[in-house]
């Protein structure tokens, strides 16, 4: 039998582990913490985030000791609020102390590469090039290629980022969505990995597949629905637009919806709009697997993982 291995991703907004024996997945959770609350405008992660963060990984390591996952096994990645903040010493020797493990803050290339191994390993032959789309809470990470990625590319937009820039009313005003919109088109027009020679788009982490849950119209949020899901664009657009219309409240009252992500999900949808805006493509794949498979990936079978170009 394989030996379990364990992989943390925590990002932004959310941190997830999954436990496996890959591919046979036997843990996998994700729980909002918030971890960038605030990051955009001090530079710093707040006492308050780094408190629920660490209470996770406490929980994490509990789940680790009952998998009997070896620390060497375990690979536990951070991405975008933690490049940011001046105090991301103090995240990584906390998480240290509490599973044994150093977390890596993983560059803007290296996020996109477990995202793409992620995303792309259990597609049934795409038509190429393929581009991943994954949209967080701080950054956003576009990766175009085939068999591995070709070229990638992190943009600062993502939906804590912009939502705590620009989105201050409830619901937000034409002109903080105006805002909200340059914002994300000056990170596009700047970004090397051209998404309109895409023949595939696929969409992964949690705004995407909150989209898509929306776009199915389903009575509850159900990941085997939301998987591979074809989403026809323009449905994406006009659930975009009906989001950023909602107050929180009304959000919160949506079936599929994570509390978590009611204040923020109007940003994340506008952010994967505007991408989707500059392909060619009539429809996008939602995907549950993504950087967070990668990762355990990259554990189980290193050479598996291929950085892009």
């Amino acid at each position: 039998m394989r030996r379990p291995v364990a992989a943390v991703d925590c990002g932004t907004n959310t941190i997830k582990l999954l436990v496996g024996t890959m591919p046979e997945v036997l843990v996998r959770e994700a729980t909002v913490v918030r971890l960038g609350a605030g990051v955009d405008r001090t530079g710093r992660l707040s006492p308050e985030a780094l408190e629920r963060t660490f209470a996770e990984v406490e929980r994490y390591a509990a789940i680790l000791a009952e998998h009997g996952v070896r620390a060497e096994d375990v690979r536990f990645c951070a991405t975008s609020a933690t490049r940011d903040a001046s105090n991301a010493e103090d995240f990584r020797e906390g998480v240290r102390a509490r599973l044994g493990v150093l977390p890596e803050v993983l560059s803007g290339a290296e996020e996109a590469a477990l995202a793409y191994a992620g995303a792309v390993r259990e597609l049934d032959a795409p038509a190429e090039p393929v581009l991943v789309v994954d949209v967080g809470g701080g950054s956003t990470e576009l990766i175009l290629g085939g068999a591995a990625p070709t070229a990638a590319h992190s943009m600062d937009v993502g939906s804590v980022r912009l939502h705590e820039r620009h989105l201050h009313s409830d619901p937000p005003t034409a002109a903080e969505v105006a805002a909200c919109v340059a914002d994300v088109d000056a990170a596009l027009d700047a970004c090397p990995v051209d998404a309109a020679v895409a023949r595939t788009v696929v969409c992964v982490a949690g705004t995407a597949t909150s989209v898509a849950a929306g776009v199915l119209g389903l009575p509850a949020y159900d990941r085997d629905a939301v998987d591979h899901a074809e989403l026809p664009v323009e449905a994406v657009h006009e659930l975009t637009e009906r989001l950023l219309a909602m107050t929180v409240a009304e959000r919160l009252a949506l079936p599929w919806m994570h509390p978590g992500r009611a204040d923020v999900i109007g940003a994340g949808a506008l952010v994967l709009s505007r991408v989707l805006r500059r392909t060619a493509v009539a429809g996008v794949v939602a995907s549950e697997t993504d950087i967070l498979d990668g990762i355990a990936w990259s554990v189980a079978a290193p050479a598996g993982v291929v950085p892009p170009a």
